[in-house]
């Protein structure tokens, strides 16, 4: 094993505020020389893509740790669609920091894949962190399609059990899969909901929640794969007086939110919508809320608003079309679990909260337990082990 160093280079195509203290963390690894080559710098619009309203986040993304901005030549530059990151000139970039691996998010983007060819051409290993599963039902032909992708990379890294189980499906030999959790700064989410713990009542009356009830969480963008309104519908199928106990905080934003709205009103359900909250308003709502609720389909390859709240004290309810919730929820204990759309499963966990407010209390304590073994610590030693796996050889398994 050599003493040196070995080069890393991270391919993304933006700068993500869930990899930036990942990134810190692998950075401060005195194992690995890190470089981090992104795409683009989305615009306030650009980032707002699919959220409802353009913004910046609110935390560094692009400090405690070398990065360079590749030039993207993307006629019409995005972050959320395959062709809006094209960066032909990665080839030149990676020749000349003669990495010892490469890692790469997936197949998910045009960048992507220029990161794998480019390997290919100057006999880098390519390593892929990417979040497939097997939840979503897939042709034959797209099985063999991935199959034949997977075979170009040199090592594949696990976010969680249904990632891991798509790479034994595709016979990625067991030896180069790696865990590397998805993961969130967990310490900072404790921190902030410990600061906030004397502050429960103020943020509900900010957020126009009344002060006892028992506040069921929807946090992230109101969109179709995250259905939002089965929420909404399993709330009106409360019975009055459980309903009369219950209360739903929207914090989000996007298409879905005007139909939703209007869900709300017609049903004179118990909802308030505080739209979309950066990252440093996120607390807020996790401190001010006692169940998360995310009713996803297969489209939501993992959740990690599922680990925000777990690290905050606060149980999930989860679908179990949602790539987290094998790893995450434990059955009674951090959280419940019901299939995609049994909305009458669905009201009937939301009304076991409702009658026993305490339980949501004694599973936030065990999810926050829980959860700290999806941190960036286990990502990063993941990483690092399946660098040093397969420096040296750019031939795939």
């Amino acid at each position: 094993m050599t003493s040196r160093r070995l080069r890393l280079v991270a391919v993304e195509t933006h700068p993500i505020q869930y990899k930036a203290p990942l990134f810190r963390k692998l950075a401060a690894d005195p194992r690995l020389d890190l470089t981090v080559l992104v795409a683009m710098v989305p615009d306030t619009a650009q980032q707002g893509a699919g959220f409802g309203v353009p913004f910046a986040w609110d935390m560094p993304l692009l400090e405690g740790y070398r990065f360079e901005v590749l030039e993207n030549r993307a006629k019409y530059p995005s972050v959320t669609t395959f062709a809006g990151c094209d960066t032909p000139g990665i080839h030149g970039r990676l020749r000349d920091l003669r990495p010892d691996a490469v890692l790469v998010n997936g197949w998910v983007a045009k960048t992507c894949l220029q990161a794998l060819w480019a390997c290919k051409r100057i006999g880098a290993p390519c390593l892929v962190r990417g979040e497939a599963n097997l939840l979503r039902p897939r042709a034959a032909w797209k099985h063999a399609l991935h199959r034949r992708l997977l075979r170009q990379y040199a090592g594949w890294l696990a976010i969680g059990s249904a990632n891991r189980e798509f790479y034994r499906f595709h016979r990625c030999p067991e030896e180069r899969i790696f865990w590397a959790p998805y993961a969130v700064d967990n310490e900072f989410f404790a921190a902030q909901s410990a600061t906030r713990a004397g502050q429960r009542n103020a943020l509900r009356a900010a957020f126009g929640l009344p002060p006892e009830a028992v506040v069921f969480l929807f946090a992230g963008k109101l969109e179709a794969k995250k259905h939002p309104g089965d929420l909404l519908e399993a709330v009106a199928r409360l019975p009055a007086d459980l309903r009369g106990r219950a209360h739903v905080l929207v914090a989000g934003d996007g298409p879905l939110r005007a139909e939703c709205e209007r869900k709300a009103r017609e049903g004179q359900l118990p909802v308030s919508f505080a739209g979309f909250l950066n990252q440093s308003r996120l607390p807020d709502a996790y401190a001010a809320a006692d169940v998360l609720v995310l009713p996803s389909d297969a489209g939501e390859t993992w959740g990690l608003v599922v680990n925000e709240a777990m690290a905050s004290g606060r149980p999930a309810v989860v679908s179990r079309a949602a790539g987290c919730c094998a790893d995450l929820v434990v059955e009674g204990e951090t959280g419940q679990s019901f299939a995609c759309g049994d909305l009458a499963t669905l009201a009937e966990i939301l009304g076991s909260y409702a009658r026993d407010p305490a339980q949501a209390i004694r599973q936030g304590v065990a999810a926050a337990k829980h959860v700290r073994a999806f941190g960036f610590a286990a990502a990063a030693e993941g990483i690092a082990a399946a660098v040093r796996r397969c420096a040296g050889g750019g031939r795939p398994c």
